[in-house]
């Protein structure tokens, strides 16, 4: 079976007359929205045949889109060189922002509509899109002049997403010179990265100093990217009238401050559990002055923990079963379809992450698969997200775009279900190494992401007055991770180089994508101890849940399952279940 995913669901080519006719089925519904748009906004008579006729546009335009850009950027994320999936993006580009004018002034015309929750009653199309479109309405404050919108849509083009590809580009072509086994070798960063996996500490050390010292061929230039887009950023919120860029992420989040405020003040207090845990670590580890950063990811305990692929899958399968059959049916299909890229190799960017394409009803995954357990929990962490877009395929595809925090759920969710399964069918250093692994990826959400939750806060803050030099930034990074880690990892190897490898940083339309992780994470805890509460029949409400996330805000999406998730005593107690795990994991090291 092939390890790399099959993109002919969407076309078969760039040059396909699949392709072809539907980039020319753009250039047609581009020409014809601008003047259907000038028509409509004339007045505000017929009300409900114009909303009705502006939804059902809306649906055609986001699938014929999204399949197009899918195509692009999942060709591009494992061919970042491929001269035709790039020139087909910027041109894709290009015509999408020539609709950010028309885009704009229906969305004002909508925005200035009296009695619209009257009207949306007279409809059941638009009583099926009344989120949608009351969202528009409160968002219209934020909207700027059709002028203005074209502006800042075409420019973008030229300087965020242009900062991003660079980005992009600079890492994933990025040859790291390293010395393994008494051999000189030019290896991708992905296959770098992956041995901070590695057993031997020899291995670890050597790739994260030839990781760091790689970063010194393109820090400038990987500090360019990162200054012009924030600095866009900080100029569009400015002109939207957001105070900040934190309150955009949080309004585009459907999450309210007093909801973020709440789940940090708890993630603080659990700070000091945490670095308990770094420390018998590092002393397991025989470190004297606490871990370095490059132990992070090390293996503890007995057990092989080695996963190849196939072994891998069929793992995350069978412990899917164990929640629902649906679930573990919905992997079994993207195994079977060729939805999975699983493998590293040059040309292909890092990391993780899912595509979920509402218009095919399919979904892609791409991976960095290292044969270790920590793949396979990654693995099970992206179907979570393909599973989440399964359960909204009978949605509009209006009402398939969730936000960022509840994003991470689903994920957060199969992750656990798979450790958790785990470790009830494992030997005993089996178990403690799955439990382990379990605390340490709860640590990267907790801790490192509040360390770049901290960065990306004071970068915003300090690139109001001027763009921050490489120094600076690893400056700030080093201040960051000192503030989470605290006294818990030696100082002397710390990771000043996070902003250049964590692509989210270099994303304009997605700043802070870091608290949604630990909203995540949190909120799926909470939810699992409702599911060994309420056993079986609790998957029904669980899909149910996922169901409808792309039409409620965070706080009502949450009532469904009577969680209050502006009380910290609902993050206190879902981070006490990972407490608990550390408390085991001491009293087993033992």
């Amino acid at each position: 079976m092939s390890l790399n995913w099959s993109l002919k669901e969407l076309y078969e080519s760039f040059g396909s007359e699949d392709f072809k006719k539907d980039l020319n089925a753009c250039v047609n519904y581009i020409e014809g929205f601008k003047g259907w748009v000038d028509e409509t906004t004339e007045n505000y008579d017929n009300l409900i045949p114009k909303l009705e006729e502006y939804i059902n546009k809306i649906i055609y335009q986001e699938k014929l889109f999204s399949k197009l850009f899918a195509f692009c950027e999942l060709t591009l994320s494992v061919e970042t060189t491929n001269k035709e999936a790039l020139k087909n993006l910027e041109n894709l580009e290009q015509k999408a922002s020539s609709l950010a004018e028309g885009e704009s002034k229906i969305k004002n015309w909508i925005g200035k509509i009296e009695g619209l929750d009257a009207i949306l009653e007279q409809s059941n199309l638009l009583q099926e899109h009344s989120f949608y479109l009351k969202e528009i309405k409160n968002n219209n404050k934020y909207i700027l002049s059709d002028k203005e919108e074209v502006i800042i849509a075409k420019m973008k083009n030229t300087g965020s997403s242009s900062w991003a590809k660079l980005r992009d580009l600079l890492t994933s072509s990025l040859k790291i010179d390293i010395e393994l086994n008494g051999e000189n070798k030019q290896l991708p960063l992905t296959v770098i990265r992956n041995m901070a996996y590695d057993k031997d500490e020899h291995i670890r050390k050597k790739a994260y100093e030839a990781e760091i010292n790689s970063y010194k061929k393109i820090e400038d230039a990987v500090a360019a990217c990162l200054n012009g887009i924030k600095g866009e950023v900080i100029t569009i919120c400015k002109m939207r009238g957001y105070r900040s860029p934190l309150e955009q992420s949080l309004l585009n989040s459907r999450m309210n401050k007093e909801t973020l405020d709440a789940m940090f003040s708890a993630m603080k207090e659990s700070f000091p559990s945490f670095r308990k845990y770094f420390k018998r670590k590092g002393e397991l580890l025989q470190k004297e002055n606490g871990m370095a950063f490059y132990d992070l990811f090390a293996p503890i305990g007995s057990a092989n923990m080695e996963f190849p692929y196939e072994k891998g899958k069929n793992f995350v399968y069978e412990n899917f079963k164990t929640f629902s059959n649906s679930l573990a049916d919905y992997a079994r299909k993207a195994f079977d379809n060729s939805w999975v890229d699983v493998k590293p190799r040059e040309g292909k960017v890092g990391g993780a992450f899912c595509d979920n394409i509402h218009a095919i009803g399919e979904s892609r995954f791409m991976l960095n698969y290292g044969d270790k357990f920590g793949d396979v929990i990654t693995l099970a962490h992206e179907l979570g997200h393909g599973y989440h877009g399964q359960c909204l395929t009978n949605e509009s595809i209006l009402n398939s775009d969730y936000p960022m925090p509840i994003a991470e759920t689903a994920s957060t969710f199969c992750e656990t279900i798979v450790k958790k399964a785990a470790i009830k069918s494992a030997s005993k250093e089996e178990a403690f190494s799955i439990l382990e692994s379990e605390i340490s990826d709860c640590a990267q959400v907790i801790i490192d992401i509040y360390s770049r939750f901290f960065f990306e806060n004071e970068l915003f803050k300090n690139r109001e007055n001027s763009s921050l030099s490489v120094e600076e930034l690893n400056n700030l990074m080093i201040t960051a991770q000192k503030e989470s880690y605290g006294d818990a990892l030696d100082e002397r190897y710390l990771h000043p180089y996070m902003w250049i490898c964590k692509p989210h940083y270099y994303d304009s339309e997605y700043n802070f994508y870091n608290f949604p992780y630990a909203f995540g994470l949190l909120f799926a805890k909470g939810l699992y101890a409702k599911y060994l509460k309420i056993g079986k029949d609790f998957a029904k409400d669980y899909d149910r849940l996922l169901s409808l996330t792309g039409k409620m805000n965070l706080y009502d999406v949450a009532k469904l399952m009577n969680i209050d998730i502006h009380d910290i005593e609902f993050w206190r107690s879902s981070l006490k279940i990972v407490e608990e795990d550390i408390d085991r994991f001491i009293e087993l090291s033992k």
